[in-house]
């Protein structure tokens, strides 16, 4: 060992210990790690209990009262509604996946079909509903980038479906598709743009993270798999930066 590097261990700058954080910064670090983990339980816990009653109140006034447990209990079950509804729609869907229940539908849709307004309005949501959940498909499932609304400037788009039809006859030759440009952060809305499928860049990224970048406004990226998340969390000016923990997504000092 030279002199220079005995130097470099005995010295005084290597020898002094890592110096404390304040108190002021580790109470800020407490209260930040309390709002990661609060704040996302609570968002969802509000949420879903939102949701319940909603399909509560839309399903109980059609279920008679003895059927009801609140007839026989001095208190109310939250979710009876929604467990109604799900075992109804269900048990459609298996009597439709029959003959004797396609009789039926056919029956119910011949009856709409009279009905000038009803008619359209039911015709028009029904093929919405089987272009998205239907198992084949592709619809929203693809996202995109598009160069829109100018040169230079990428949107997030979602794939619905191509051209097809008279709009595929009045569009010039090639292939072309149709995309969603939702807005954010409401992503239910948005724009149609059908355009050449050469100019729409397939993004190898799911539907889910799309939503949260379009949501979060391009603050949630999404990243590679397996990459942890390490970045600086805003602070007081003058206060050392804290961190993200890769492991658990909590900020330590």
């Amino acid at each position: 060992m030279n002199d220079n590097d005995r130097s470099l261990r005995t010295s005084p700058a290597a020898m002094s210990p890592r110096p404390r954080p304040s108190a002021r910064t580790r109470l800020r670090t407490y209260f930040l790690t309390g709002l990661i983990v609060a704040g996302p339980l609570a968002i969802t816990l509000y949420l879903t209990w939102w949701f319940i009653r909603l399909v509560d109140g839309w399903v109980k006034p059609l279920v008679p009262s003895v059927y009801l447990p609140e007839t026989y209990l001095p208190f109310s079950i939250p979710g009876f509604g929604l467990v109604v509804a799900f075992t109804g729609i269900t048990l459609l869907g298996f009597l439709t996946a029959n003959l004797v229940g396609r009789s039926f539908i056919n029956l119910g849709e011949v009856a709409l079909d009279r009905m000038p307004v009803v008619r359209s309005l039911y015709k028009g949501v029904k093929q919405i509903f089987e272009t998205v959940f239907k198992q084949d498909g592709q619809s929203f499932r693809q996202v995109g980038l598009i160069e829109w609304p100018g040169e230079g400037l990428w949107s997030l788009c979602f794939i619905t479906e191509p051209a097809q039809g008279l709009l595929a006859d009045a569009l010039p030759p090639g292939e072309h598709v149709c995309v969603f440009v939702p807005c954010t952060p409401n992503p239910t809305t948005g724009y149609l743009v059908v355009m050449e499928r050469a100019r729409v860049k397939e993004v190898d990224i799911t539907t889910d993270d799309a939503f949260k970048l379009l949501m979060s406004m391009g603050i949630i990226q999404p990243e590679a798999r397996g990459a942890p998340f390490a970045g600086p969390l805003t602070g007081v000016p003058g206060d050392p930066p804290v961190t993200v923990s890769p492991s658990a997504g909590l900020p330590v000092v």
